[in-house]
């Protein structure tokens, strides 16, 4: 869902089924943004955004502006029977695209049958990380009606639970990771020190070893020249 005029509609108006059909691998140790807000109830009760759509108020069907009035009825009636519609808060200004369970069979979403003239739809979103429900009818001649929106409590305790879940797995990762971090740097210093003790015992064996008794130099014969005979003569 988009809302394109109010600011602070516009962030997190997600449907409760995406289908991410081309999404792109992730690294497996991200964490996700959440859905919701941790106390969507307190959030739905406070936010001024909130306060004002939650009370009954006129609405309008915004498509095809354009076009001719009875081309704009077509198209609305078209709409809610496949699934959708877009519609504005007159007093605020705020716009929502609605979908919901279009099926004939059960009603759920969009009832043409409860009041003549009239379709009732009921449209269930994310908005602002809080579930809620808009709930209002739409005149099928005129193209306006009333509708709000209310606290979606059911599903809202859905999400908190998966919101639960996905913190709790998170943190699990983190626990998970630091002990593998823990382990690596106590391995890593066990390697250091054996590696320091192996260089150790090795330079102790490279040494020479240390001789009992000191060596004795060898004691120096004196050289004896014998002295030529008197009267020899040198040619």
């Amino acid at each position: 869902m988009h809302a394109m005029s109010d600011p602070a509609a516009l962030a997190g108006m997600l449907p409760f089924d995406s289908i991410g059909l081309y999404e792109q691998p992730k690294p497996r140790f991200i964490f996700k943004m959440p859905r919701v807000v941790p106390d969507q109830k307190a959030k739905f009760e406070s936010d001024d955004l909130f306060k004002r759509l939650s009370r009954e108020s006129e609405v309008r069907y915004t498509g095809y502006r354009d076009r001719p009035p009875e081309e704009r009825q077509m198209r609305f009636t078209s709409g809610c029977r496949e699934g959708h519609t877009e519609i504005a808060f007159i007093s605020t200004g705020t716009n929502l695209q609605l979908v919901f369970d279009h099926s004939p069979y059960n009603n759920r979403g969009c009832d043409f049958q409860k009041e003549n003239g009239k379709v009732h739809i009921v449209s269930r979103f994310i908005m602002n990380g809080v579930c809620v429900r808009w709930r209002g009818s739409i005149d099928l001649e005129k193209l306006e009606g009333i509708g709000c929106l209310e606290l979606d409590e059911e599903r809202a305790a859905i999400e908190d639970a998966a919101l639960r879940d996905q913190i709790e797995r998170y943190n699990q990762r983190l626990r998970d990771f630091e002990d593998k971090q823990r382990a690596y740097r106590e391995h890593g210093e066990e390697l250091r020190a054996h590696s320091h003790v192996h260089a150790q015992r090795c330079h102790q064996t490279r040494q020479p070893p240390h001789a009992a008794h000191p060596a004795h130099p060898h004691p120096t014969h004196p050289v004896h020249i014998k002295p030529h005979s008197q009267g020899a003569l040198i040619s």
